[in-house]
Order: C-alpha cells, then sequence, then structure tokens
C-alpha cells in the first residue's frame, strides 16, 4: 500500500497572493494570541473559496477567503460560512473551531475568517491511482461517508439554532429558478440541452421532504480523514453553501459528484467514489434512505439539478477564467466537465435513472 500523505499546503499561486506584514500586524492588535507569522502558504484543491495555511511561533491556522474576481457575493459570504461553524461546533465535533472573522478589505483585498488546523488526509481525484486502500476499506469509508451525511440531516434544526441559517418552505424551487438564472448570466454560449434541463426541473418539482441542516458541497475532499485510520472522517471543510432546507437537495447534490466506473474521465478525475469497493449511487441512495427514513422515490429530480448545479458552478468559474479575470489554468479545462456533465444529464432524463 502507498505512504499516506497529510494534506499539505503549497506554493500560492500567482494572482492569489496575501500580504504576510499587513496581515501579521492585523492579527497582532486583535488581542488573539496570534503573533508572528511566519510564512503563508496556499491549500491548492478547490475551485471556489481559497484556503490559506498560517504558519506562525505558536500554531499553525488555517485562512479562508473569497477567489480573487468573484462578485457572486452570496455564494462566497465569510461572514456567513463564519457563523455556521460557529452554530455547527456544539451540536457537531467533526467541525474545526473558529477564531477570528475579519470584514476589512483593506487588510487582505477581501473579508476571511481564521480558523484551527486539523492534521489530516483528504482523498482527491488524483489519489485515486495510489492504492491507498483496500476494497475492504474503501467500503467501510463509503459507508461512513453516507452515515454521516445521514447525521448531518438528523440533526435538530430547531433545538440547535441552524433554523436560522435559511428559508426551508419553498427551497426548491427558489434553488432551482436562481441556479437557472446564474446560468444565464454565466453562460458563454448557446446550449439546447441546458434549455431542455432548465425546462425539465421545473416541470416536475417534487414534494418538498421536511427540512433539515444541508452541507450542499459533501464529497470526498472536503472530508479529512484520520491518518491512522483512513476509515474514519475526522472533519468535514467547506461550509460555504451550508443552509437549511430539502435534505434531498444534499443527497442529490453529492450523488451528482459520484462517479462510477462507466462514466467519463473528467467527473472520475475529480474523485475517487469509481474504485473498488465504493457504494454505487444506487447503492448511497438505498442507505441513506435506510439510516434517515427519507422518501427517496423523486431522487431522479435532486440527482438532474445536483448535476445542473455543478454544470453552472463550473460554468461560472470558466467565465471568469475566458474573461481574463482568473488566470489559473485549471479553470479553462472545466469546458469539458461542463460538456460531460451535460451529458450525464440528458442520459439521466432519457433512461429516468443512473
Amino acid at each position: 500500500m502507498s505512504e499516506i500523505i497529510i494534506d499539505q499546503a503549497a506554493q500560492i499561486r500567482a494572482g492569489e497572493e496575501i500580504h504576510l506584514g499587513k496581515l501579521s500586524a492585523y492579527l497582532s492588535n486583535q488581542k488573539l494570541n496570534i503573533d508572528g507569522i511566519l510564512e503563508i502558504k496556499q491549500f491548492p484543491g478547490g475551485f471556489s473559496n481559497l484556503t490559506y495555511l498560517l504558519k506562525t511561533t505558536q500554531a499553525d491556522y488555517v485562512l479562508r477567503r473569497p477567489p480573487v474576481g468573484a462578485s457572486i457575493k452570496s455564494a462566497h459570504d465569510m461572514s456567513r460560512e463564519f457563523k455556521v461553524l460557529s452554530l455547527l461546533k456544539p451540536h457537531y465535533d467533526k467541525v474545526p473551531s473558529v477564531i477570528h472573522f475579519c470584514d476589512d478589505e483593506s487588510i487582505i483585498g477581501s473579508p476571511f475568517y481564521l480558523m484551527e488546523k486539523i492534521e489530516g488526509v483528504i482523498f482527491r481525484g488524483k489519489d485515486a491511482q495510489k492504492n491507498l486502500l483496500t476494497e475492504v476499506q474503501m467500503r467501510k469509508l463509503s459507508e461512513n461517508l453516507i452515515d454521516n451525511l445521514a447525521n448531518l440531516h438528523l440533526l435538530d434544526i430547531e433545538k440547535t439554532g441552524l433554523i436560522q441559517l435559511g428559508k426551508p418552505e419553498g427551497y426548491v424551487r427558489r434553488q432551482v429558478e436562481g441556479w437557472i438564472q446564474r446560468y444565464e448570466k454565466a453562460k458563454t454560449a448557446e446550449v439546447p440541452q441546458m434549455e431542455e434541463i432548465a425546462t425539465w426541473l421545473q416541470q416536475n418539482f417534487p414534494k418538498e421532504q421536511p427540512p433539515a441542516f444541508l452541507h450542499n458541497d459533501y464529497k470526498y475532499d472536503n472530508v479529512l480523514l484520520n491518518p491512522q485510520n483512513l476509515t474514519e472522517i475526522m472533519a468535514v471543510l467547506d461550509w460555504e453553501m451550508a443552509t437549511v432546507g430539502d435534505p434531498l437537495m444534499d443527497l442529490g447534490a453529492s450523488l451528482a459528484y459520484w462517479s462510477e466506473a462507466k462514466d467519463g474521465d473528467f467527473l472520475k478525475s475529480f474523485n475517487i467514489t469509481w474504485l473498488e469497493g465504493n457504494l454505487s449511487r444506487q447503492e448511497v441512495v438505498e442507505r441513506y434512505a435506510l439510516k434517515t427514513g427519507r422518501d427517496v422515490s423523486q431522487i431522479l429530480f435532486y440527482y438532474v439539478f445536483g448535476l445542473y448545479k455543478n454544470i453552472v458552478i463550473m460554468q461560472q468559474i470558466y467565465a471568469r477564467w475566458k474573461a481574463g479575470i482568473s488566470k489559473d489554468a485549471r479553470f479553462g479545462k472545466l469546458i469539458f466537465g461542463i460538456e460531460e456533465l451535460q451529458k450525464m444529464a440528458t442520459k439521466a432524463l432519457s433512461n429516468t435513472g443512473f
């Protein structure tokens, strides 16, 4: 079995630098007991909010900020992400402790927040061929991943105060209409398939489920694993889209990331769900239903919407790259992912299934 690598920060990408002096001076004045930043590095994963490692004389910390050039404030609201973690921590132990929020954009060019650094392993698509887990271990991790999502959805949103994070009534309709509007603003070409998918969604709204707390971006590369036991989830990361609403929207989002061996190369390159031992998409749905008691008979709607939303997210990022706002070369390649997920959604509607 290959060597296990703790998730590592690397050199900061061009155009995404943080002024060490300004940040260090600011933190020293906040009475946070954080003095003397020795080095700032960047975690290379992800296409949305940016994540940095701060090495200080006392300890290591993590800083989160919006992407450079982003104008979608509701999707990159650092104060809200800070609030989510603050509310969640007392009731769910698999999140880092947050330390400080700053809305003064003069410090690093945007709002940001700090949280504790948790050492752990993150499995990304590039790890798929490293033979890190046996088939039995992969099965266990896959099951734990879905069980943990079910546990999130079983939290009492009233007793925990999480209800204040959203307006669950009409959530599905607002999401569908909102993401269709986002696509219209971000599209760089006319794509008939996207219009067909949008029309189908608008004509097939399901009966909404009782509301729950949603992560909304739940997948392998947003969970931190125990280096001593890679089937154990230590923390869940990236809560920028967390809210309260129909939990099958969360499950559908996860299914849209969940590739199988028969799927295209782009989606498979971003995850490890296609490796032997993982649950299939159908098995994911069945296990989730067993753990939560939810009615999953209309899961096709949620899966197709998950694909549509992922297409729109990639289209927004691709549009920023095409306009020259972002220089990250990865973003230009997202056009292949956009095309692949369009085909998956169209196929799902044709076959009425996964």
